[in-house]
């Protein structure tokens, strides 16, 4: 079992080995993309400066403002200029001719562009016609010839025409003035012109798989990097870099400066945001949004600690309505949560809702109940049953049962039936997380052995019984203590966790005193035998403690010989006569 006092030193991140550092925040460099993003520049290095049988590349980002912004400055430090096509039109004998020119209404302007959204006459160019005057009016692809140009695939998936003519005109390297549409014709034949661009596409996971499904060949031979949303957090080096993006950041978005004191609060709050202690975001909108928030609540023209704080409060209070009235529900008992006593087959589950629309995902704990009766040995999950259950939390059941069965090491066949269901559910379940709730509360049905109700449980078992991380640890524990808090602390109250979630831990102030003073606990274990003997002061195997007990494996075999052994005299008879 882990001790309390690796608990408490893992409660919340500790900063102090950092504050000389924050001290000195202000006279770090900006960090460019080459040094956070060293894997991401290099693709866009080898595609701006290695000759390439292909001109597109693919970047893994989100489709935004930002995220361009970004790629395009980067771009214009590995490639500041650009060989560019210059000339212009000249109509003659009812035809438009190019001619190659040092100067022309068709000279690029731009080395590199991006754009989050385009038409095609933005794009491509129009013809004009008035009265028997015909004016070709320069399209993006004229003003960035021989650049790059940055564009969003959601763009260009969604204008399929728009899409198939860009593609063409890249690789054959030539400009064809085309009408609008099918049905329409252009006034005067115009001669098609030089095209080198280089076209980069952006797109977020969704977006690339659908230009993948649809441009299998394009997707293989284009150039393929990857905007990391996650940087390692394991020494000073590695946060001072990550303290060098934010000050850029700010620095683009002209922000206020951080003090000393508000770099801890900050650095909290983005890891409650990446739900692991040695990560930190480079999320740039979810960064900016945060640094924005705070900026509300400047203090002489600084982002203090109380800034990031009070921002974050209001967050809390605009988001909290639902989360507000499920706390309510419980405490009035609608939905029927125990913390205290204790019941066979019943125990506190942890789990996180995700509501359509809202922008949080909300802690939860859930009442799971087991009832195990005389039967053929069937495991039944009533969600699954009622196709209330996900695929994923299906696969969760038949290894818990898998487990067990395993565990027992039954000579005979299995005389009890169980049923287990969330109670007072009336959504979907899935995912796995509750699966270490669940087998507790079948070892408790099965050994008639009753579970203390003071504490919850989450965590993930294997074949073999051992616990499993699970995501969104912090909310599940504030969403049980909630509870416990408003019905007023005993000391004995907790939740059992994965031994693995321990450097995920980053927990709200409140919660980390009470855990400190004793009256809240936190129980992280690396198997099913260590939480079920905390939920029912039983030893689970015969060697876990020296007593002369029965352990609960036995209590349970015991009852499944009994049960095996009532049965067989109604069957003697039968079987003499059949021989």
């Amino acid at each position: 079992m882990i001790s309390n006092e690796l608990i408490w030193q893992n409660l919340a991140p500790d900063y102090e080995p950092y504050l000389n550092l924050f001290a000195a925040a202000d006279k770090l460099d900006n960090a460019t993309l080459a040094i956070i993003q060293p894997r991401l520049y290099n693709s866009l290095e080898r595609f701006l400066l290695t000759p390439t049988y292909s001109p597109f590349a693919v970047i893994k980002a989100l489709e935004c403002q930002s995220y361009l912004s970004e790629l395009a400055k980067c771009i214009k430090n590995i490639n500041p200029s650009s060989v560019a096509i210059t000339g212009d039109y000249q109509q003659s004998n009812g035809r438009f001719h190019w001619q190659a020119s040092t100067k022309g209404s068709f000279t690029p302007c731009h080395s590199v562009y991006f754009c989050n959204w385009i038409e095609m006459p933005q794009l491509f160019g129009s013809v004009h016609q008035h009265q028997n005057s015909v004016h070709l009016e320069p399209g993006l692809l004229h003003k960035i010839n021989g650049g790059v140009l940055l564009l969003s695939v959601g763009t260009l998936l969604a204008q399929p025409l728009m899409w198939q003519r860009l593609k063409q005109m890249v690789m054959q390297k030539r400009f064809e003035w085309l009408p609008a549409n099918d049905n329409q014709f252009l006034p005067y034949p115009i001669d098609s012109m030089p095209l080198d661009i280089k076209l980069i596409l952006v797109g977020d996971h969704f977006s690339l798989e659908e230009l993948e499904t649809k441009e299998p060949e394009l997707f293989s031979q284009a150039t393929y990097g990857e905007y990391e949303f996650e940087l390692n957090f394991e020494h000073s080096g590695q946060l001072s870099l990550w303290v060098q993006f934010i000050k850029q950041i700010i620095t683009d978005c002209q922000f206020p400066a951080l003090t000393t004191d508000a770099w801890p609060t900050f650095i909290t709050q983005a890891i409650r945001y990446t739900e692991d202690k040695s990560i930190l975001p480079l999320d740039r909108m979810w960064l900016i949004r945060c640094l924005a928030e705070a900026n509300q609540f400047q203090q002489d023209n600084q982002l203090t600690a109380k800034s990031f704080q009070t921002a974050m409060q209001q967050r809390q209070w605009q988001h909290g309505y639902l989360a507000k009235r499920n706390l309510d529900d419980i405490l009035q008992k609608q939905v029927f949560i125990k913390t205290e006593g204790e019941i066979i087959g019943q125990i506190n589950g942890l789990s996180v809702m995700q509501y359509p629309g809202h922008p949080e995902l909300i802690g939860e704990p859930s009442r799971i109940t087991c009832v195990a009766h005389f039967g053929d040995g069937e495991f039944t999950d009533v969600e699954r049953k009622v196709e209330l259950g996900g695929n994923i939390h299906a696969k969760g059941m038949m290894i818990m049962q898998a487990y067990l069965n395993y565990e027992l090491k039954l000579e005979q066949p299995q005389p009890f039936s169980a049923s287990i269901v969330f109670e007072q559910s009336y959504n979907e379940v899935d995912g796995d997380s509750a699966s270490l709730a669940e087998l507790c509360a079948l070892i408790s049905a099965l050994s008639l052995q009753p579970i203390d109700q003071q504490i919850a449980v989450t965590g993930a078992v294997d074949q073999f019984g051992y616990v499993q991380p699970i995501g969104s640890i912090n909310q599940k524990i504030e969403s049980f203590f909630n509870v416990c808090f408003q019905r007023e602390l005993t000391g004995q109250q907790g939740v059992i966790i994965p031994a693995a979630n321990i450097r995920h831990l980053c927990l709200k102030t409140d919660l980390i005193a009470a855990v400190k003073s004793g009256v809240f606990h936190i129980w992280p274990v690396e198997h099913v035998s260590e939480a079920i003997s905390i939920l029912t002061k039983h030893a689970y195997y015969k060697q876990q403690y020296d007593t002369n007990n029965l352990h609960l494996l036995a209590l349970i075999q015991e009852r499944i010989t009994q049960a095996n052994n009532q049965e067989r005299p109604k069957f003697m008879g039968l079987l003499k006569w059949l021989n």
